[in-house]
């Protein structure tokens, strides 16, 4: 069940914690994309193909109410859509 965040600070908060997660993601992954063979264009390819299903599957969330009705809702939801891609990458790099 949802429950909101009683402030924008923790919006705030929340968004910056995400920043910093994707950050390291984007610092695991150079590295193996910098070596240019065959195991990074299959990363490239993976991280083209995860952001677009991202994507995809957060705007049929929010066409669908699956986001919630009210703006503070469908943010907290949008945050945590990403936030459970970007620990999945973090996971399969680290």
């Amino acid at each position: 069940m949802y429950m909101p965040k009683p402030t924008s600070l923790s919006l705030t908060f929340d968004c910056w914690s995400l920043g910093l997660e994707a950050c390291s993601v984007i610092g695991m992954r150079l590295p193996r994309l910098m070596t240019g063979n065959a195991a990074a264009l299959a990363e490239a390819q993976l991280m083209v193909s995860e952001k677009m299903e991202a994507v995809a599957t957060l705007q049929w969330k929010m066409m669908t109410g699956g986001l919630g009705t009210s703006g503070p809702a469908m943010l907290d939801a949008s945050l945590a859509h990403y936030r459970k891609a970007v620990r999945k990458n973090k996971h399969r790099l680290a």
